[in-house]
C-alpha cells in the first residue's frame, strides 16, 4: 500500500524539525479538540477535478449566437429556467440537486498555480504548504477508527497537493486505476487465508509498533505515548498511517475499491467499464458510503487549445456527463446526497475568444464551477457573465468564497480560525459564503 512516505524521508522530515513547526502542532491540537462533535455528523465531499482547464463556455454557461460561442447548442434542464450544454444530457436530469457558479475570478491562469489554488482554497505561498481542502475536512470529519483512509485520490492531482504542514495522517491516499484494487493492499499468498493470516498480521503489526515506540522514546526522551500524542508528533502520525495500512490489509472494507462486482446496469449508469471517469465516480460512492471523508475524482484531458468541439463532443463530454451524472442520480437514490456535497472544477475555464486552430485558450477572469448535495441548494444559478463571455455581469465570486460554500454545506464553520505552521492565524476559507446557496 501507498502511503506517501518512507522511513528515509521520515527521518529527514524528522532531522529538520524546529520550533517554527509548532504552530502547525497547534493547528492539528485545534482541529482534534473540534473532531469528536464533528465526526458525529458523518457528511462527506466528492470532488470532481477536471485537469488541464474545462471550457465553461461549452458546457455550464452556453453564448449562442455570439462569436465566442461555439458550436453547441444549450439544453433546457430538470431546474426551471437553467440550461446547460447539449453535451449532458445525464446531468441536465439531475439539475434540480445542482448549482452553477458562473462569475469566478481565481487569478490564474497557470496550470500549476491554479491547479494549486483551486484545491487549497487561497493564492500558493513559497513560504506556507497549505493542504488540501481533502486534507482539511479529513482531519475535522474522519473516524478514528475507521480502516479507510480519510482521504482518497482517485488519480493523481490529490497526492500533488498533499496535507501540507498538516502532516502524514491526513495525506492522500491514491488510486491510480478506479478498476484495479490499490497495489499491496493484499496480504502475500504465502501468509495464508483467514484467521491465520490475521494472526500473522497482527504480530507483525505489534512488531512494528515496538520498533516505532522505541523510536519515538529516543527523539522525546521522558514523555509517555499519550504526552507524544497529545503534541502532534510526527512520529505518533507516522505510526497511525502504519496503522491504517494494517488495518485496511486484514479489513474486509479493501474489497471496497472493487467496482468490478457492481451490477451491470449500475455501472452502465456511469458509462460502463471503458469509462474510467465514471468508475472512479462509482468508486467514490462506494467509498464515501463505507466512511471515507473526502474523494478526489480525476478527468484530465481538458487543456483544448486545438480542435476544441471534436475533442469535447467524442471524448471527455460524454465520459463526464455519465460520470457526474450517474453520481448525482446513485448518491439521491441512496438517501446519501443530504450528507455529501459534490463539487466540480478545474484549473481555470477556457476564452471565450476561439483561437485560429478551434481550440480555446486559459481563462481566469469569469468562468465556473458546480456545487451541491449537503446543505446546498439545488437548481439555483449564481452570478452572469456577459452576453460575449468576457467580463463578470454581476455577483462577482472568488475561490475563498466558493471554499466558503462547500465548507458550510458540509456543516463546517468557514469562519474556524486556525494557525498555520508560522504561527499565523487563518481561517479555513478566505471567503464568504455564497447567498442562495446555503
Amino acid at each position: 500500500m501507498s502511503i506517501g512516505m518512507h522511513r528515509r524521508h521520515f527521518l529527514k522530515h524528522l532531522a529538520g524539525l524546529t520550533a517554527a513547526s509548532l504552530p502547525a502542532v497547534q493547528f492539528v491540537s485545534n482541529l482534534r479538540a473540534m473532531a469528536p462533535d464533528l465526526k458525529k455528523q458523518g457528511k462527506s465531499l466528492i470532488i470532481l477535478w477536471m485537469g488541464g482547464g474545462p471550457s465553461h463556455l461549452d458546457l455550464w454557461d452556453l453564448k449562442p449566437g455570439q462569436p465566442t460561442g461555439g458550436e453547441f447548442k444549450p439544453k433546457p434542464t430538470a431546474a426551471s429556467g437553467i440550461e446547460i450544454s447539449e453535451l449532458l444530457p445525464t446531468v441536465a436530469k439531475q439539475m434540480k440537486h445542482l448549482s452553477i457558479v458562473r462569475s469566478l475570478n481565481s487569478n490564474e491562469a497557470d496550470h500549476d498555480r491554479g491547479t494549486r489554488k483551486m484545491n487549497i482554497g487561497r493564492t500558493p505561498s513559497p513560504i506556507v504548504q497549505y493542504p488540501a481542502i481533502g486534507s482539511v475536512a479529513s482531519s475535522l470529519l474522519t473516524a478514528k477508527d475507521l480502516p479507510l483512509p480519510g482521504f482518497i485520490g482517485i488519480g493523481g492531482t490529490a497526492q500533488r497537493i498533499g496535507a501540507g504542514f498538516l502532516g502524514t495522517m491526513y495525506a492522500p491516499f491514491t488510486v491510480q486505476n478506479p478498476g484495479q484494487p490499490p497495489e499491496n493492499i493484499k496480504a502475500p499468498d504465502a501468509l495464508g487465508q483467514g484467521t491465520p493470516l490475521e494472526e500473522r498480521m497482527r504480530r507483525r503489526e505489534r512488531l512494528f509498533h515496538a520498533v516505532e515506540d522505541t523510536f519515538s522514546e529516543r527523539l522525546f526522551p521522558g514523555t509517555s505515548k499519550d504526552d507524544r500524542k497529545a503534541l502532534g508528533d510526527a512520529a505518533f502520525s507516522h505510526e497511525q498511517t502504519y496503522k491504517k495500512a494494517f488495518d485496511l490489509t486484514v479489513s474486509s472494507l479493501r474489497t471496497v475499491f472493487e467496482v468490478q462486482g457492481e451490477p451491470a446496469k449500475l455501472k452502465e449508469l456511469y458509462g460502463g467499464l471503458t469509462n474510467s471517469f465514471g468508475m472512479g465516480c462509482l468508486l467514490a460512492r462506494r467509498l464515501i458510503e463505507k466512511g471515507v471523508t473526502c474523494v478526489e475524482v480525476d478527468l484530465g484531458g481538458w487543456d483544448m487549445h486545438a480542435n476544441i468541439f471534436q475533442s469535447l463532443r467524442t471524448g471527455n463530454g460524454p465520459r463526464l456527463d455519465k460520470g457526474m451524472g450517474g453520481l448525482v442520480q446513485d448518491l439521491v437514490q441512496r438517501g446519501l446526497w443530504k450528507d455529501t456535497v459534490v463539487v466540480w472544477m478545474g484549473d481555470f475555464g477556457r476564452t471565450p475568444r476561439i483561437n485560429q486552430n478551434n481550440g480555446r485558450d486559459h481563462w481566469a477572469r469569469g468562468w465556473s464551477v458546480v456545487l451541491g448535495g449537503g446543505a446546498i441548494k439545488g437548481g439555483q444559478v449564481y452570478g452572469s457573465t456577459t452576453a460575449d463571455g468576457m467580463d463578470i455581469a454581476d455577483n462577482p465570486c472568488t475561490v475563498g468564497d466558493v471554499f466558503a460554500t462547500i465548507y458550510k454545506g458540509m456543516g463546517l464553520d468557514p469562519e474556524t480560525q486556525v494557525r498555520d505552521n508560522l504561527g499565523r492565524p487563518l481561517k479555513i476559507a478566505e471567503g464568504k459564503p455564497l447567498k442562495g446557496l446555503v
